[in-house]
């Protein structure tokens, strides 16, 4: 499960600072959200059961559920996150579902508290199991964080997934998992069969880390630098891109995404892109079927903020360069 005291620290920090109901015991140190996804479609799941996930979503979260042979079932988003009508609708005995309440990746939209309501409901009913993964759930621009989903429940359905990787920096590899008592010693048979334990020495320092008060100066400090890099990455989109993007997004996290014109290839254009040294990802691959939205998926958190706006002016040349099919730049049938 990991080192007593760290899970104690991460206890403590998530109830006060995420709404988390939970104790010591219910913490599981793992690798990395991921790591902790792929527990958790192993320990849930079996061949055939479906699931419902974000359309778009997180691809990685999908490769997951498919590595443990389920079935994902895409469900639509809008502007409150996950419409749970329409995922009763397609499938309404989904063994579990996977969301990402207070940041949807990729469009950045906030689950509302409605539909957070109406998902615990459908989870009671049906004895299915909600997978939250708190994306950037630290890094929210207006107003307070967001409480998580996992403290709203009456019932013991939610397995929580969070990570400092994101928070800290990704070669840290250390994230966790908020198990419901009752699945516990289940979870604990997988791990054991997966990699046994988490090595102890990084949780001692991370522990000393939070329990000293400096991961949260961290995340106060974090949280301004990345409002500055996102309003000069906006800034220089509006200055160099003679389109009328449309940008979702930007109340919290560390991208927003960038909403093509139709007609524009958004996986030609990050092709592009890459040839010139840029490294976005199309907006379609989030999509799960044919369909979806074109569109820029444009990571700040890594960029040092002097690079933006020479980066942005690249991008936006290789966009004017961009064959379009059967509509002009802003939209508007040809």
């Amino acid at each position: 499960m990991g080192l007593q005291s760290f899970r104690e620290v991460i206890a403590e920090y998530l109830g006060a600072a995420r709404a988390v109901r939970c104790d010591a015991s219910q913490i599981m140190i793992v690798a990395g959200s991921q790591h902790g996804l792929q527990i958790a479609a192993r320990t849930l799941l079996n061949e055939g059961d479906p699931v419902w996930m974000e359309n778009p979503g997180y691809p990685r979260a999908r490769r997951a559920i498919q590595m443990a042979e389920a079935k994902p079932v895409p469900v639509p988003i809008d502007g409150e996150g996950l419409d749970v009508r329409a995922g009763i609708r397609r499938c309404r005995h989904a063994r579990a579902a996977y969301i990402t309440p207070s940041h949807q990746f990729p469009m950045g939209m906030t689950m509302s508290a409605a539909r957070r309501m109406q998902l615990l409901s459908w989870a009671g009913r049906t004895n299915s199991w909600i997978i939250e993964d708190d994306y950037n759930g630290e890094f929210r621009f207006a107003g307070r964080p967001v409480a998580a989903l996992q403290g709203m429940g009456s019932e013991d359905r939610v397995i929580y997934v969070g990570t400092f990787s994101k928070v800290l920096f990704p070669a840290l590899r250390i994230g966790y998992l908020v198990i419901p008592h009752a699945l516990v010693s289940a979870f604990c048979v997988t791990r054991d069969n997966m990699d046994i334990f988490p090595a102890p020495l990084l949780q001692s320092v991370l522990a000393d880390f939070i329990r000293e008060g400096h991961f949260g100066r961290h995340i106060r400090r974090m949280r301004m630098q990345y409002l500055a890099r996102q309003q000069k990455l906006i800034s220089a989109i509006r200055s160099f891109w003679d389109a009328d993007l449309e940008l979702t997004g930007t109340d919290a996290g560390m991208h927003l995404v960038a909403l093509l014109p139709p007609g524009i290839d958004d996986i030609e254009l990050s092709r592009r892109a890459a040839a010139v040294g840029l490294t976005v990802t199309p907006l379609s691959t989030c999509y799960l079927g044919p369909g979806g939205r074109k569109g820029l998926i444009l990571g700040y958190g890594g960029v040092d903020p002097q690079d933006i706006e020479a980066g942005v002016k690249k991008l936006s040349i290789e966009f004017k360069r961009m064959p379009v099919a059967n509509h002009d730049r802003r939209g508007r049938k040809a």
